[in-house]
């Protein structure tokens, strides 16, 4: 059944809710009240409630996880969100902030500190004017509809999140087709050859790929398409210092050179002149 209306609670906001509300005005683009739930609300499969009512029943569309006991893994109203659209596994995966703000939700900022390994107030140096601006904005109404400035930026905050989850899994489906593996100089170098038609951002997905066949730790450079010209970018991954392309920006087919040295780029489009050019790089 389609969703007509969101639901959440009064009062203070938080990020989990608010992000849950926005995966589903992405998804059905219907308005948000933020109220109590009546007995009828949570009755009705159209009303989704978020983060109130008691119930994690997603068939009824009611998505609360406060009832949990303290023994259950930490899930909050977006993880229930997430779930029930069968996208959760990959969030985790791939959403590395995922499991902070489930932890924040319900464990608070010490616990989560203490996980994270860092000091408390660490986390309130994370904070920025756009967490603030939208969590207050969000507070201060009790309706949000469709066509007001701030629904359409959580519709795009939602939007952006979905296709992200999407795309990236088609993009390491993509990569793990065409991608391989050299070996240069005793490291390895991921290497994506260019296809046609060339994705908009060539080098998207390729640390995910790496860490999805446990070679993350491994891999110590890139070599990619170069999106503004017919070469190749050449880099550090995970800015492993074996290769410093400072020291091949004197050659003839290198026309770009970090000063920093982790990035190059090259119109070499031959293997055997990529590898050199690595060969070359390696400290």
């Amino acid at each position: 059944m389609a969703i007509r209306q969101i639901l959440t609670h009064p009062g203070g906001a938080h990020k989990d809710e608010l992000l849950a509300c926005a995966v589903l005005a992405a998804a059905h683009g219907c308005g948000i009240v933020r109220r109590e739930p009546s007995d009828g609300d949570l009755a009705d499969p159209g009303v989704a409630v978020v983060d109130v009512g008691g119930e994690h029943e997603p068939e009824r569309s009611n998505f609360d996880h406060h009832q949990f006991g303290p023994d259950h893994e930490p899930v909050c109203a977006l993880s229930l969100v997430l779930q029930h659209l069968g996208i959760y596994d990959d969030a985790r995966r791939f959403c590395d902030w995922l499991e902070t703000t489930e932890r924040l939700d319900v464990t608070g900022p010490r616990e989560t500190s203490a996980w994270l390994g860092i000091e408390p107030d660490v986390l309130g140096r994370l904070n920025s004017p756009v967490d603030i601006t939208l969590l207050r904005r969000f507070a201060s109404v009790d309706r949000v509809e469709p066509g007001e400035a701030l629904y359409e930026i959580l519709r795009w905050v939602g939007a952006d999140l979905l296709e992200y989850l999407k795309s990236l899994r088609e993009r390491l489906e993509y990569v793990g087709e065409h991608a391989g593996m050299w070996e240069v100089a005793d490291l390895n170098v991921l290497f994506m050859p260019r296809t046609d038609p060339l994705p908009p951002e060539p080098s998207a997905g390729l640390g995910r790929h790496l860490e999805a066949i446990g070679m993350e730790e491994a891999t110590s450079g890139l070599v990619y398409p170069d999106r503004r010209g017919p070469g190749y970018g050449l880099s550090r991954f995970r800015d492993d210092p074996r290769f410093d392309f400072t020291r091949i920006e004197g050659e003839p087919d290198v026309h770009f050179a970090h000063a920093r040295g982790f990035v190059a780029k090259t119109s070499a489009t031959d293997p055997e002149r990529l590898k050199e050019l690595l060969r070359l790089a390696r400290v």
